[in-house]
């Protein structure tokens, strides 16, 4: 794979720094801003690059977490089509999550296994019971049965 000239890269390695300080404070539509400003500064095809993966990703984790559930499905989706997305489990955590609160349960389902499968019960520690809760309905117990802290 082809690496970023260095401007570009240092630019936006800065840039998504300033909107994880941002989304650290919660304040995701300053977050967002930077986020985005470092997405235009991919080249075209923006897809093919691992920043790509990543930058979307914490576009829709942003998204998510400001209850913008659409444009959380909308922006994990599309990241979908970068660079070592597929199997990422924060990334199927996060579009799982987000297809949950639209009420698409099958898509739910089927992104919050890849999650679970990618890093067990352990990615569902700090996020609000109620995913993990669904999931289960949905799998077959492990041998020993579920976690009991859940």
């Amino acid at each position: 794979m082809n690496e970023l000239p260095e401007q570009i890269g240092d630019d936006i390695i800065r840039l998504s720094a300033e909107g994880d300080a941002f989304a650290e404070a919660e304040d995701y539509p300053q977050a967002l801003r930077c986020y985005w400003e470092a997405w235009d500064l991919l080249p075209e095809p923006k897809t093919s690059w691992e920043a790509a993966t990543w930058l979307l990703g914490a576009i829709g984790d942003a998204n998510f977490l400001s209850g913008d559930y659409v444009a959380g499905r909308d922006n994990l989706s599309n990241s979908m089509h970068c660079p070592d997305a597929i199997g990422n489990p924060f990334l199927h955590l996060r579009l799982g999550q987000c297809q949950w609160e639209l009420g698409n349960l099958e898509r739910a389902a089927d992104e919050l296994t890849r999650a679970y499968m990618g890093a067990g019960d352990e990615i569902f520690e700090s996020e609000d019971p109620k995913y993990f809760s669904f999931l289960k309905t949905k799998l077959k117990p492990p041998r020993g049965g579920w976690p009991k802290r859940r």
